[in-house]
């Protein structure tokens, strides 16, 4: 196991949400945490923090959750909300349970509302995370959209050159790039973040947006194989893409 950062075994597992770190004492004397095949029964033992430590470190046989700094992609379906608190189905409900425990938590890298679907990233490393959402990284989303009535062939053009004012707003929006798909259905990719901004500028020019998928972020696309609901840890390589 390579070398890394330690923190002590009890500390770590409860950090990860399996329980109270007299809970993992209790474990590791019973002879259940195991390292590289043998029983580690001393929890205050200081176990290095590497990505490859749940190669090394199981619990009832079972490789332990990844440490701090992982990143998830997901599958957003509808009818969930990307919040912690808020009343119905949260896309955290979609994780293991005890993930909702872990220290530090696990947060949505910007959000989808309840009505949309498709590629959202997580993670509990709040450095990529405002990476990924500050203005300054201008990384493009795009969207999937379905609408209400057929497109005008002005809608295009509009977007493209900047300066659509949202209702209740007194900053203009930044270019954005539309291709038209079929009367009704187009794809929109931003580099903003507004709130509601796709349905939003639709309605700014008198159409209204009946579905909405979010397909990739940066140059990361939402795998074809990733079913709705289903969420899967990020390779470097994919966090890499997203700033592509």
């Amino acid at each position: 196991m390579s070398r890394g950062p330690t923190l002590r075994l009890d500390r770590l597992l409860a950090n990860l949400g399996y329980g109270s770190r007299r809970e993992m004492q209790a474990l590791a004397k019973n002879g259940r945490i195991t390292l590289d095949g043998e029983p580690l029964r001393d929890a205050d033992k200081h176990v290095p923090i590497t990505r490859d430590l749940p190669e090394h470190l199981r619990l009832d046989g079972k490789p332990i959750d990844p440490p701090p700094g992982i990143a998830l992609m997901l599958h957003k379906p509808l009818g969930v909300t990307c919040s912690h608190k808020e009343a119905g189905p949260l896309v955290y409900d979609l994780l293991p349970t005890r993930w909702r425990m872990r220290e530090p938590a696990i947060s949505t890298i910007g959000r989808l509302d309840k009505d949309t679907s498709g590629l959202l990233l997580l993670t509990d490393d709040g450095a990529l995370l405002h990476r990924v959402i500050s203005p300054k990284s201008h990384v493009a989303k795009r969207y999937r959209v379905t609408l209400d009535r057929p497109l005008t062939g002005e809608e295009a053009e509009t977007f493209a050159a900047g300066g659509l004012m949202l209702e209740g707003e007194t900053k203009p929006l930044l270019p954005a790039v539309m291709e038209t798909l079929s009367p009704t259905q187009a794809l929109l990719t931003l580099t903003e973040g507004r709130y509601h901004q796709v349905r939003r500028m639709f309605a700014a020019v008198g159409n209204h947006v009946t579905a909405l998928h979010r397909e990739s972020m940066g140059g990361l696309n939402l795998p074809d194989d990733l079913a709705a609901g289903e969420y899967r840890l990020m390779s470097e390589a994919d966090v890499a893409a997203v700033f592509g």
